[in-house]
């Protein structure tokens, strides 16, 4: 067993979980711990416990989550889920919760991506490959997000990589397009980008809130 201590949080990753398959089991077993964000990531347990920031982090996928979903919503595209839907993919030897996961109607017909059941019922994991993720970066985060998430996920065969870093003024948004030698950051126009999954474009702004905080707005035209 390995054990993983930040400040006053404890994750311990069991012996027997050494590939993607025990990870699911330990996933969908009542030891897995509560909080914290664990992934399976390319060979090994990936664990952050760490807290997340409120204005960097969880802000910022809320109202990027808040205008897509509305947009999927509006145009009945698919299946948009925010964070705490695991979604697997064997070819890239990843399982984790992505910041928000987007499949299209074709790609749950098509099973591309299968719904999967956990021990007590419901739905409880995504297998295969989404149209669409979006991730945070964070402190603790830089180097999956920025590095071996985008790598996986290409690999995965994921149409679309949405990577955002508000640490940093000004905010930093890319979307990656899957091409034939990785992901291709897609041009920017006055700070637009065209997303060919969702058939809009797209700028995210930050701004000052009421509360002299930064607040952000995903703009789409």
């Amino acid at each position: 067993m390995v054990t993983f201590i930040h400040e006053d949080e404890t994750v311990s990753v069991p012996g027997w979980v050494h590939d993607v398959d025990s990870f699911r089991r330990w996933v969908d077993s009542d030891d897995f711990p509560e909080t914290g964000r664990i992934w399976w990531l390319c060979g090994e347990v990936w664990v952050d416990v760490s807290k997340e920031q409120i204005f960097t982090h969880v802000l910022v996928r809320t109202k990027v989550a808040a205008a897509l979903g509305a947009v999927i919503e509006a145009g009945q595209l698919g299946l948009f889920l925010g964070r705490g839907a695991l979604l697997t993919n064997y070819k890239a030897d990843v399982s984790g919760s992505p910041d928000s996961t987007f499949i299209s109607t074709a790609t749950l017909q098509s099973e591309g991506v299968r719904l999967i059941e956990g021990k007590k019922g419901g739905y409880v994991e995504l297998q295969g490959s989404p149209d669409m993720v979006l991730e945070v970066v964070s402190d603790s985060s830089k180097h999956k997000d920025q590095v071996v998430l985008k790598q996986a996920y290409w690999e995965a065969g994921i149409r679309e990589y949405w990577l955002v870093d508000a640490r940093a003024d000004p905010l930093r948004f890319d979307v990656f397009r899957h091409v034939a030698r990785g992901y291709a950051a897609t041009r920017k126009q006055d700070g637009w980008m065209r997303s060919a999954v969702f058939g809009k474009s797209f700028r995210l702004v930050q701004r000052a809130s009421a509360f002299k905080h930064p607040d952000y707005r995903l703009e789409v035209r």
